[in-house]
């Protein structure tokens, strides 16, 4: 695994700060976050610590919709937007770390799962049940 040194992290932090989020490419996401991974790469660990990460980085976006609902009536500050954006950065941290153990880009999920709703568009099966509909 490569890491960055605290100087080249600076600068890619600094240009993706200041970039438009259309400029931004899913790919690139992919190589320059998986830059950030430190933990185990091998044996099981390596796809159930990510996995694990998913599942506690949704849990945290549910807890604060949750939060809104009970707390706010349902008004989202942008306050609140901001926070759910960081916890959806990290929930897409992790969606990235399982794929690449798979073997499968994120542009590829993208692709596949882009193919997939529109399969099921087409076919009138958006509503239903089961994962093959």
């Amino acid at each position: 695994m490569k890491t960055l040194d605290k100087k080249n992290a600076t600068v890619i932090a600094e240009s993706l700060i200041s970039s438009k989020p259309q400029d931004f490419m899913l790919g690139e996401y992919s190589d320059l976050a998986w830059q950030t991974a430190v933990y185990p790469q091998t044996g099981i660990e390596s796809l159930a610590y990510p996995t694990l990460g998913l599942a506690g980085e949704a849990g945290e976006v549910a807890e604060k919709a949750k939060k809104i609902i009970r707390d706010k009536n349902g008004r989202m500050t942008k306050t609140d937007v901001e926070e759910i954006a960081k916890e959806l950065g990290d929930v897409l941290w992790y969606v990235n770390a399982c794929a690449r153990k798979i073997g499968v880009s994120l542009p590829e999920i993208a692709r596949r799962n882009l193919a997939k709703l529109y399969s099921r568009q087409e076919r009138g099966k958006l509503h239903g049940k089961g994962d093959n509909r």
